[in-house]
């Protein structure tokens, strides 16, 4: 559950007003941990700050154009690496499965 800035503020202020820790945890409702999270750190993460390293955009990029009707194990097996990795970097880059009923290599066998 993400809490907004302004609750943090007001927490955090209660606490520097002379409101104990305890008291704090049991008029607002949350858990201890929050607040101490809050107190070191009280904006929330945004986003990511570390890049992808074991799959460059270029290789995936390659990899979809060259294999596009791959599922994510045998993307994730060409490219050394987890198949939840692969989804993430393809979310990354913005590129979603595509959902048809004729797939090129299933066609290709049966020619």
């Amino acid at each position: 559950m993400t809490y907004s800035l302004d609750f943090r503020k007001q927490v955090l202020k209660s606490l520097d007003d002379g409101m104990t820790f305890t008291q704090a945890v049991d008029f607002y409702n949350i858990s201890p941990t929050t607040i101490q999270k809050w107190k070191k750190r009280i904006h929330s993460k945004i986003t990511r700050q570390v890049k992808p390293h074991k799959i460059t955009d270029e290789r995936l990029l390659k990899d979809v154009k060259d294999y596009p009707d791959s599922y994510h194990y045998e993307r994730a097996r060409r490219l050394k690496c987890s198949k939840s990795g692969i989804c993430e970097a393809l979310k990354r880059l913005g590129i979603t499965q595509k959902k048809t009923l004729v797939h090129n290599q299933a066609s290709a066998l049966s020619e």
